[in-house]
């Protein structure tokens, strides 16, 4: 299957991506991961692909659909592929199916993870991480036995400045804006799955199958209610 996955930041589209990929066992191909493996391969598309890195500038949408291409014409996506954070805008989607079309192949579906805003606020903005060993915590779902402290080394418990409220709130915005012409786009082509991104890990997951199942297999409407059967579904808490 040749999926796309979409979602703001905290929705965790990663972690399900991850876990679909290991699930369909094809490989799961993030935007950040397949730029920094260009760049160690080395090659003329790599170096290119350095140069805008090593000076902190987004990579045109040239040079990230050569990437995208270059990727995905290696034998392990030859049976499908999740694609994670490609693409960004609708030249790069238009440019995603010529890619795919040279291959003989098609887009199977996109699943957007679906999380409101104040929901990813919160699990973004109460993060704190350990200065001295970089330990994670969460001040609702996982504290630090001492407020301020950590309880691995007792070092100083720290908000990251992408955590802060007002940057997660921005950056959701940016992400809104972005990607609502891209997600239209797929809407109207009956390839977008809507997924509602809140519960735990499993429960999620457990919805992700269930939308590939009755959307991307066989068409369906994303805006239908999700059903999952209770025996071979049953989420488990993360």
């Amino acid at each position: 299957m040749r999926i796309v996955i979409m979602g703001p930041p905290g929705a965790g589209k990663g972690t399900q991506a991850r876990r679909l990929s290991a699930e369909l066992k094809v490989p799961h191909i993030a935007t950040g991961d397949m730029l920094r493996e260009a760049v160690k391969e080395g090659t003329e598309l790599g170096e290119r692909v350095r140069w805008y890195m090593e000076r902190g500038k987004l990579v045109p949408d040239e040079v990230m659909i050569a990437v995208v291409r270059e990727r995905l014409s290696k034998p392990d996506c030859s049976m499908g592929f999740i694609l994670d954070g490609f693409p960004r805008t609708i030249p790069q989607a238009e440019a995603l199916n010529r890619i795919l079309e040279e291959q003989g192949a098609k887009l199977d579906c996109v699943l957007e993870i679906d999380v409101p805003e104040d929901i990813i606020v919160e699990r973004i903005s109460l993060r704190r991480v350990c200065r001295r060993c970089e330990s994670a915590y969460h001040l609702k779902y996982n504290p630090p036995k001492e407020e301020g402290r950590c309880d691995r080394c007792g070092g100083e418990l720290y908000q990251r400045e992408d955590d802060k409220e007002e940057v997660v709130r921005r950056r959701i915005k940016v992400y809104r804006e972005e990607t609502e012409p891209v997600l239209e786009y797929y809407r109207r082509r009956g390839l977008l799955r809507r997924v509602n991104g809140v519960g735990s890990i499993d429960e999620v997951f457990s919805r992700v199958l269930e939308a590939i199942r009755g959307g991307c297999i066989g068409g369906g409407d994303d805006r239908a209610p999700i059903r999952l059967d209770e025996e071979e579904n049953r989420a488990t808490p993360a």
